[in-house]
């Protein structure tokens, strides 16, 4: 028998629920109403003004999405032009390269007081100052280092180095001392100065920007040899940071060559004698040049001797050899040892060389 409220003729087919079980698979969650595109007015809305039954809520959607796709590219932009103000701001940024100043140069010959003693290399050595000096790129030594306000710990240590190639390229190679290249040491400067380093080379002249002896150590290789190739060199080396973008290194170093003169076909070596250099450079660096290995040369001052006062060593170094005597000058020079430490201070255009700076045989 049928139960209160089945039909008459019980469940159909005998199921429970009945026909509902028919339309439980097509019944709606509200997640898909949510996500249909036509929503249907309700009754208060139809009996309105609307003549259609439904609405699209594709419309609201895209109005949505388009507000949204607006929204994302201005923030982009914002973002892109934030990040190009602070790029332009930054203080950190790589400055552009800095063009290098002329160098300028002092060169001072040292005229000895008496003949130029003459002997053996090694014995003209172990009795003068530079008895204790070490031999070549051994005598250029880099000081302790660290940090700058602006500069890392490593970046003073390329700049040394850089200092310290410049003095072994043009004070102890031993073709850049006879004349035969200058290749070494300008492959080191600062490609602005190149132009001036070049007129040095090829037309050196005594104006405070193109003597020679500014830039190298040079010997007329018709006049004279190296007695032996050990030059005997000490000094110093030290740096100093003089703005954001610029580190200074100045070189003070000694260099004693033993010489003497060329001799034309077979016949008895010619004694030797020391001839010494003073060297006081003052180099630059910028970024760019730490970065290309090369250095901007501020100011060179040199003395050296025994030269006479009235040489002409704009283009090379002319040494007084063993046995000679500079010619006499009136008034005579101030006393120079190119042994001492600090900078050169000689007050004019040649000095006197100190008698202690010559070998006591």
């Amino acid at each position: 028998m049928a139960g209160r409220g089945d039909p008459p003729e019980g469940t159909p087919q005998g199921f429970p629920g009945g026909g509902e079980d028919e339309y439980r698979s097509v019944v709606f969650d509200e997640a898909f109403v949510r996500a249909a595109h036509l929503q249907e007015y309700s009754a208060q809305e139809r009996m309105g003004e609307h003549a259609l039954a439904v609405r699209s809520r594709a419309s609201r959607e895209g109005r949505s999405g388009s507000h949204q796709a607006i929204l994302l590219v201005l923030l982009i932009l914002l973002a892109f032009g934030t990040a190009i103000y602070l790029g332009v701001r930054n203080p950190y940024l790589p400055p552009v390269d800095q063009r290098a100043e002329p160098l300028r140069t002092t060169v001072v010959p040292l005229a000895p007081q008496g003949p130029v003693a003459g002997g053996v290399p090694a014995r003209l050595f172990d009795h003068s100052p530079a008895a204790e000096y070490r031999t070549g790129a051994a005598g250029i030594n880099l000081p302790v280092t660290g940090r700058t306000t602006h500069f890392a710990e490593s970046q003073v240590v390329t700049a040394l180095s850089i200092a310290k190639d410049y003095l072994v390229a043009s004070s102890l190679e031993p073709d850049v001392l006879s004349g035969a290249t200058v290749r070494p040491a300008r492959l080191l400067i600062d490609p602005d100065q190149l132009d001036q380093f070049d007129r040095s080379v090829e037309s050196p002249a005594d104006d405070g920007r193109h003597a020679l002896a500014g830039w190298l150590v040079r010997f007329d290789p018709r006049q004279v040899t190296l007695a032996d190739p050990a030059v005997r060199v000490q000094g110093t080396l030290r740096f100093e940071e003089t703005g954001p973008d610029s580190l200074d290194v100045t070189a003070d170093h000694t260099y004693t060559y033993a010489l003497r003169p060329v001799v034309q076909g077979a016949g008895p070596v010619a004694e030797a004698s020391l001839f010494t250099v003073h060297r006081e450079l003052h180099f630059r660096f910028d970024r760019e040049d730490l970065r290309m290995h090369r250095a901007e040369l501020v100011t060179s001052t040199v003395e050296a001797g025994p030269q006479a006062c009235g040489a002409d060593t704009t283009g090379a170094l002319k040494p007084i050899l063993a046995g000679g005597r500079a010619p006499e000058t009136g008034g005579g020079p101030a006393v120079t040892d190119p042994y001492a430490t600090g900078r050169p201070t000689a007050p004019s255009l040649c000095g006197a060389l100190a008698p202690g700076a010559q070998p006591s045989l």
